[in-house]
């Protein structure tokens, strides 16, 4: 049961990121959040451990060089980096990431459902790289209030906005098959 509590609170943490750093920014500083979100990145991506590691270390070093607010944002991207990073290994090693959860609730999927899960396997790094850019973005050149919306509210909205659409399409297609 604590296991399960403390990935949940972990969970919450990742998701509430950006939210949480325009809260406590101003009582605690750049520095102190940079920290935890290089932590807290490690921690989280368990699919991609060693490459997290790295990153939570380069978010440092960017800290390290003068730009710990630009670290301290670097939070989102990193999460959308890493995020490409596996699901674009998963297209060349082994079965990719959405023919792995479609198999979940379809163990025997079917060629075309095979070739369907690849397409949306990349349309999803399509998404992370543009989700990325803007992070990137807002994290060098905005406001923190803009990089809060964005990043904690508008980047969920645009996330809800493809799992609908896919799951949209994937019902007219298979319609269409039946």
């Amino acid at each position: 049961m604590q296991g399960k509590a403390i990935k949940s609170l972990g969970v919450v943490l990742a998701v509430a990121w950006p939210v949480l750093v325009f809260l406590l920014h101003d009582q605690v500083g750049s520095w102190p959040l940079l920290v935890a979100g290089a932590a807290l990145l490690a921690w989280r991506m368990s699919q991609a451990r060693y490459l997290a590691m790295v990153v939570a270390l380069l978010m440092l070093v960017l800290g390290g060089l003068g730009h710990a607010d630009i670290g301290m944002r670097a939070y989102p991207v990193a999460i959308n980096a890493l995020m490409l990073a596996v699901f674009l290994t998963s297209l060349w090693r082994g079965m990719p990431i959405v023919e792995r959860l479609a198999r979940l609730k379809e163990p025997e999927l079917p060629p075309a459902g095979v070739a369907y899960t690849r397409r949306v396997t990349w349309a999803w790094c399509g998404f992370f790289v543009i989700n990325g850019s803007i992070a990137t973005w807002t994290a060098v050149y905005a406001d923190l209030a803009t990089w809060t919306l964005y990043n904690g509210v508008i980047s969920y909205g645009l996330i809800a906005l493809m799992f609908a659409g896919e799951w949209l399409l994937r019902h007219r297609l298979r319609r269409k098959l039946s």
